[in-house]
């Protein structure tokens, strides 16, 4: 299973996300999508996991939640837009981390593309693929794609789109 996830287009979605995703199996977009049009586009283009994130609206709020479990190719992952990131949780993810640790964690909201893995919650691989958008302080766009087989995530790529402007 191929995968291509972003972040933070913030109703901002450059081209350069259809090619590069050309060869995944499902898109996941950890939050502040911006507008219902962006959801639709990559909707249309690939299967699409969402969640919503803290500018967005009504209409995509509607349509994905705050917090996605699920499994995919044996791996549990946990998707939530604001989320800290390792060892800096937020307190509310922390609670729950300690309840039920997933096999990888997606987080957006900080601009950062981020990728570790978190010894205090093993075997939790924490992932966050930055900005794709235009809008916030990250200078470069970022993305990440990877591949889940047998669980196990492997291939992992980091991909510029360029500068913010």
């Amino acid at each position: 299973m191929r995968i291509g996830l972003l972040s933070d287009t913030h109703s901002w979605l450059d081209d350069r996300v259809f090619h590069y995703f050309e060869d995944c199996d499902e898109l996941w977009h950890a939050g502040d999508i911006g507008s219902s049009t962006v959801a639709a586009r990559l909707a249309n283009f690939k299967p699409l996991r969402a969640v919503y994130g803290n500018i967005d609206g009504r209409d995509i709020r509607y349509n994905y939640p705050q917090n996605l479990r699920f499994t995919c190719e044996g791996l549990r992952v946990w998707m939530t837009h604001i989320g800290g990131r390792p060892p800096h949780y937020t307190p509310a993810i922390l609670t729950l981390l300690q309840e039920n640790i997933p096999d990888i964690l997606v987080c957006g909201h900080s601009h950062i593309l981020h990728v570790t893995h978190d010894p205090q919650h093993s075997p939790l691989l924490y992932l966050n693929p930055g900005a794709a958008g235009r809008e916030g302080l990250h200078q470069v766009r970022t993305l990440l794609r990877f591949t889940l087989k047998n669980k196990r995530i492997s291939h992992m790529q980091a991909i510029e789109l360029g500068q913010r402007k």
